[in-house]
């Protein structure tokens, strides 16, 4: 049945699942050649952080509800923890300490989840975006099947929580468009620019969604990984507007620019989808490209004030509501990079001085 229902969606190449829509021009750097996997493993500069982030512990957040029926609490990379008008949505949880088919090799987690994973409170529904090592983590699934709460996830997608451990019939398989409803709440998978796969030879046999979570009063889009599409016009039309958007900002590369956002690519997704609070998601945990570890904060830090993306960035684990941030933002990631400074270092000055002096509320 499975195999059926992708045999005969239109997304479906003869061999694979296809992009709509042909690339859109720019997006890709022609001038960039990709990374060798030599320079993937070993090259770069700052990857990652010299210690860990600092972290705020969620637990005593949760126990009160949002005032505006809306909070979101990042927990590392993609994974975040949604509360809608009393119903719990947990995105892309990972919890693993690599991203990758080998345990001993791979790209390996730089940054804890502030929460262990069995003092999670008990949610409603998790969504699943696509299949890749990043998104979809194996020992992060295999303890949630152990829960009732059922999964959402794109087409294909549904075989691998089903081989994990998930029953059937906790398992919702959405193409692009698709409505999947519990208690008031609605998810629709919506068109990405991505790819999927597991292996080589499994590239692209199960389909990459964007998803919308939307109650009466409330409404989040969530991009997974993704490249610049024209179809978030189309998205924020049929399914806007949205409270919050939480786009992928980091693992990107000139060379593959055309299959994630990166920063400024995020900046213009915002844009298309109506310029609702950003929040910036798939940093800080791994190095999955060639960039320093911080380079998508700071960029989105320096583009943000010549843009009406009302951008927010809570330090991790920091609970917060869409509906009550202001636009002051403090980097709190630049702790680490200030704290492990060489004397001649690049950085002016005034970034640590700032972080030094902040007060109030760390990241919003």
């Amino acid at each position: 049945m499975r195999l059926e229902r992708m045999r005969v969606s239109p997304l479906w190449a003869g061999s694979g699942f296809r992009n709509a829509h042909p690339i859109l021009p720019g997006l890709r750097d022609p001038n960039a050649s990709m990374p060798t996997l030599t320079e993937f493993y070993f090259g770069g500069h700052r990857r990652r952080p010299a210690q860990p982030l600092p972290t705020l512990d969620p637990r005593d957040g949760w126990r009160s509800r949002p005032s505006t029926g809306l909070r979101a609490t990042w927990l590392g990379h993609s994974t975040v923890l949604l509360e809608l008008d009393g119903i719990r949505v947990l995105t892309d949880p990972v919890w693993g300490s690599r991203a990758s088919p080998v345990p001993l090799l791979g790209p390996k987690r730089f940054q804890p989840v502030p929460v262990p994973l069995e003092a999670l409170p008990d949610v409603d529904l998790v969504l699943i975006s696509h299949d890749h090592y990043d998104h979809l983590d194996y020992p992060t699934i295999r303890a949630l099947a152990h829960r009732s709460v059922p999964f959402v996830t794109s087409l294909g997608v549904g075989a691998h929580l089903e081989a994990w451990g998930v029953p059937p019939a906790r398992i919702t398989e959405l193409e692009w468009w698709e409505s999947y409803e519990l208690r008031g709440l609605r998810v629709t998978a919506a068109p990405s620019q991505h790819f999927s796969g597991r292996t080589i030879k499994t590239r692209n046999s199960t389909l990459w969604s964007s998803f919308v979570v939307r109650t009466e009063r409330h409404a989040v889009f969530f991009s997974g990984d993704t490249g610049l599409t024209s179809e978030y016009a189309q998205i924020r039309e049929r399914l806007g507007p949205f409270d919050l958007l939480m786009l992928e900002v980091g693992g990107w590369d000139p060379a593959w620019g055309d299959m994630h956002l990166g920063p400024r690519h995020a900046l213009k997704a915002a844009e298309l989808l109506g310029n609702g609070v950003f929040l910036p998601v798939h940093w800080a945990t791994f190095s999955l490209a060639m960039h320093a570890w911080d380079e998508p904060a700071e960029t989105l830090l320096e583009l943000s004030t010549t843009s009406a993306a009302q951008l927010v960035m809570p330090m991790l684990g920091e609970p917060f509501e869409p509906g009550l941030v202001s636009q002051r933002i403090v980097p709190w990631w630049r702790e680490v990079v200030c704290a492990d400074l060489p004397e001649n270092n690049a950085l002016p000055a005034a970034h640590c001085a700032r972080v030094s002096a902040r007060q109030g509320t760390p990241g919003l």
